[in-house]
């Protein structure tokens, strides 16, 4: 049982209904005790999926059972080679499916964190480390700078206490902490009186009563959201599992008409139910589950040269009909770090963009404002009224203290000021330490024979200790007209979603009493978490490739703006940002209100369980979903999304786990690498689908053909299974890694309906194998009446011809397959791609070898062709090539 509203309570009355003791904590008996009540302070993981799993999980697609069901069946008629054959097949595409997956979550357990961080607790008077799953409620938990929070806690004693919250709330600054009771209803962002489990202590310390532990606490409520949410299967296992019904129904009706059409014919009941099952191997394209399997696969590994894990095979291709983007914006569309990005002087404004380690300023607006002495000494506080430090290693930049001050420093240092050297020139002697009472800090130092000092502060404090103002070279008394314009500067910088503090000095021959007293103001400093440099070029690309991205953050709605219309979220002030509080209940929503979500760009102040709303609406409205984030508060709306990606660096635990895919290197341009591929892999797909379907409802065609006008010279089942392996398999699979045409990028998403094989792919499909079977029966055709029309073995002949007629049309016939988006014959991705032609040669190369290999030729009941059956065979398949050509430039088929 929880612990609720601790936040809207007295500390003193939280002490007596946990029945503790803030001066000595709790006694080991009572956590013993109180471990028995309430259970350890850790979450419930789910649990990973053993390697066995894994691989049984390659065997659940339709066309694997029919294939399976097919191989039973020929081992109860003695088929026992057909039997080894589509065994074979069967194993090779659960290896390859099972190498991959397998691979990808050996990648994500290196991922994981691999110690167990402990909390400091007082027990019987003394504070001591104990291992994180042992904190119980009623424990007095102490943090300090550095420290990971282990529980939910109410504070009642701190010190210039702030902490990040960014991975629970998505707010990207520090919060300040206090002890004031807070409203009931209070959002749990603005909780300031609470420390939460998972959230990392930035500057002070402070004691806390655990309120909450394990599933209970904030964190764990995320936690099982995640476990609760369903896991959607991706729209290509949808789509396959579709495509694969509808095969098999029709394939089975054909097959039942032609089973008993033979009976009726008086065929023994035994003849056709094998011809029966040599049908429905002709049917199914064994070859599908091995191409589609390697066609993922090959995405996954140039996905991975570009540092994207990809956990699921099926989810390379969800990312190409993606038609929305829903990100976080802490940590993915920006940078997770605090900079200077404004400076407000009594000259003017000036926006800037501090570079740390190549010491430099791209000044965006005000350039002549670095000339005055406002800017100097406004600099000269940043650096020295200060308790942080960074270096440079190389081209990394390496920080220690409060990210507030590691912001200003970096600034400091990008106007090329050598901060040791200033430090040493400028020693302190006096500091007065920040506090949440005053807001302000102050320090004094040693400069020549006089004394310089510093202060920065919150501007409101700050304005009522200046006595004057900076304004240029000229120190002026400081008067109502300017204090009131330096806060309506405030009020308009952090209305843009900056956090603003004040910078002010002064100067004297003695060291002060007091420092915060009689200063001068030297100007605002505005701060921010800037956007990453490369988010704007990827996010005008996906809107190219008309694919929508928005913005789903926990933090202040000026922030989200301002980062919005940076990077080209927002075309303008007048687009609306929309509030976690004027979203609604997700239950309940009026047309109104679904028209308002359907519109917004960007959503702040979200909760997790509102992201999760949003995933689910956009689901239904028929959009196909990607969710990246990097926080725990992201972890449920990746679940729920068709793509959940995760940030491999910045990103927690949690988001890994639940995500299908990783960005090693955080990078939000990882994904469009990954929207291309997507988008090739579906056309690849669709390209051998067609193929192979084509290619084998010819065979359909054949075979049903010659049992129904029970002709002399009919395919054998050992036949039937030569010709799926020799041409389905090489071309399919060179199909399968055809690179992209360069529109793949300019066209609209797919919708969500639209299935591999549509009515005009079907349509094509029919066509193309009529034309197919119509080959090789010209062939049989023509030979039998011209060429062996004397001679002794017609049979035999006959069924060589359709056998080869068959083969050779089919691998010719690769070359009908290319998109509609491709450009001519000789210049479209299929022959320009070298893998198909490899195919064609090692195909064709083993079609002849199986002349002249006696074991093979037996079984295949093959004998020697003349060359000039070989001449009618190979005009026949280039004329039905030719004839598709046609078909396809007239636009009657696709």
């Amino acid at each position: 049982m929880s612990y609720v509203n601790a936040h809207a309570k007295q500390w003193e009355i939280i002490h007596q209904e946990l029945a503790t003791d803030s001066d000595k904590g709790l006694s080991k008996k009572e956590v013993e005790k109180r471990l028995r009540q309430y259970g350890p302070n850790s979450l419930i993981e789910t649990k990973k999926t053993s390697p066995i799993l894994i691989f049984l999980s390659q065997f659940k697609s339709p066309f694997i059972i029919v294939l399976g069901i097919a191989a039973l069946m020929s081992i109860y008629f003695g088929q026992l080679l057909d039997a080894s054959a589509i065994g074979v097949v069967l194993l090779i595409n659960a290896s390859i499916g099972f190498a991959m997956e397998y691979q990808a979550q050996q990648s994500m357990e290196a991922l994981k964190l691999l110690t167990v961080i402990p909390a400091k607790v007082l027990r019987e008077g003394q504070v001591e480390e104990v291992p994180s799953h042992e904190v119980v409620p009623g424990d007095i938990l102490y943090v300090e700078a550095g420290d990971m929070v282990q529980a939910d806690a109410r504070l009642f004693t701190l010190s210039q206490l702030e902490v990040n919250e960014s991975a629970l709330t998505g707010e990207s600054m520090p919060i300040s902490k206090k002890l004031d009771v807070l409203p009931v209803d209070c959002p749990m962002a603005d909780r300031r009186n609470m420390l939460f489990k998972g959230t990392f202590i930035t500057r002070g310390n402070g004691y806390a009563i655990v309120t909450n532990t394990g599933m209970q606490t904030e964190f764990g409520q995320i936690a099982e959201m995640v476990q609760s949410s369903e896991e959607e299967d991706t729209p290509l296992e949808k789509k396959i599992n579709v495509f694969s019904r509808k095969l098999i129904w029709i394939t089975s009706v054909l097959v039942v008409i032609i089973f008993l059409a033979g009976l009726l014919q008086g065929h023994p009941f035994v003849s056709m139910f094998k011809t029966s099952i040599a049908l429905a191997v002709a049917a199914v394209p064994e070859a599908l589950p091995i191409v589609a399997t390697l066609a993922l696969a090959q995405g996954m590994l140039r996905m991975a040269r570009h540092n994207v894990i990809v956990k699921r095979l099926a989810a390379v291709e969800t990312l190409g009909g993606t038609t929305v983007i829903c990100t976080d914006k802490t940590g993915t569309l920006t940078e997770n770090r605090i900079e200077v990005s404004m400076l407000s002087m009594d000259a003017g404004d000036l926006t800037i963009e501090p570079d740390a380690i190549h010491q430099s300023i791209h000044i965006q607006d005000g350039e002549q404002l670095l000339r005055t002495l406002n800017y100097e000494m406004i600099q000269l506080v940043s650096c020295l009224c200060n308790t942080a430090d960074i270096s440079v290693h190389g081209h990394e930049l390496r920080e220690v203290g409060d990210p507030l001050e590691t912001g200003l420093l970096k600034f400091s240092r990008a106007g090329k000021k050598d901060i040791l050297a200033i430090r040493k020139l400028h020693p302190k002697v006096k500091e007065e330490p920040f506090s949440s009472e005053t807001k302000i800090m102050a320090t004094c130092h040693a400069s020549g024979g006089d004394y310089l000092t510093c202060v920065k502060g919150a501007v409101e404090e700050l304005l009522l200790r200046c006595t004057h103002v900076l304004k240029d070279r000229e120190t002026l008394p400081m008067d109502e007209a300017t204090r009131a314009h330096y806060r309506n500067e405030a009020h308009r910088m952090a209305a843009s979603g900056l956090r603003v503090i004040g910078a002010a000095f002064k100067e004297g021959h003695q060291i002060p009493d007091v420092l915060s007293r009689e200063l001068t103001f030297a100007g605002l400093i505005g701060m921010m978490d800037p956007p990453r440099t490369e988010v704007a070029a990827a996010i005008h690309e996906c809107r190219t490739a008309g694919i929508e991205v928005l913005m789903a953050t926990g933090d202040h709605p000026a922030t989200a703006r301002n980062i919005g219309l940076k990077l080209g979220l927002l075309s303008g002030e007048g687009e609306i940002v929309m509030s976690g509080s004027e979203m609604g209940d997700y239950e309940n929503l009026t047309e109104e209100k679904k028209k308002a979500w359907l519109s917004a760009r960007i959503f702040a102040r979200v909760t997790p369980k509102q992201k999760l709303d949003l995933v689910k609406f956009l689901q239904e409205n028929e959009h196909v979903v990607g969710m990246t984030g990097d926080g725990v508060n992201d972890a449920p709306a990746l679940k729920k999304a068709d793509i959940g990606i995760a940030m491999g660096k910045r990103g927690t635990q949690v988001a890994q786990e639940v995500a299908d895919m990783v960005l090693k290197d955080d990078s939000f341009t990882s994904i469009v690498v990954a929207i291309k591929q997507g988008r090739v892999i579906f056309e690849n797909i669709r390209m051998f689908v067609v193929f192979l379907l084509s290619s084998n409802l010819s065979e359909l065609a054949v075979i049903g053909a010659t049992a129904v006008l029970d002709t002399h010279f009919a395919l054998i089942p050992l036949q039937i299974l030569f010709i799926n392996l020799v041409t389905d398999a090489l071309p399919a699979l060179a199909l399968g890694v055809s690179e992209a045409n360069e529109l793949v990028m300019q066209q609209k998403p797919r919708r969500t309906s639209e299935p591999i094989v549509g009515p005009k792919q079907w349509t094509a499909l029919m066509v193309y194998a009529l034309v197919l079977a119509g080959a090789a029966f010209a062939a049989v055709v023509w030979v039998h009446y011209t060429t062996h029309v004397n001679t002794t073995h017609p049979t035999e002949v006959c069924n060589n011809i359709l056998f080869l007629t068959l083969i050779v049309s089919k691998l010719l016939h690769v070359f009908n397959v290319t998109p509609a988006s491709s450009k001519s014959f000789f210049y479209s991705e299929v022959a320009r791609n070298k893998f198909v032609w490899y195919a064609l040669v090692i195909c064709l190369s083993l079609t002849v070898l199986a002349f002249f290999i006696p074991g093979v030729a037996e079984a295949l009941k093959l004998e020697p062709i003349a060359l000039e059956d070989w001449g009618v065979v190979i005009f026949i398949s280039v004329i039905s090539v030719f004839f598709n050509r046609v078909l396809k430039q007239l636009r009657i088929v696709v």
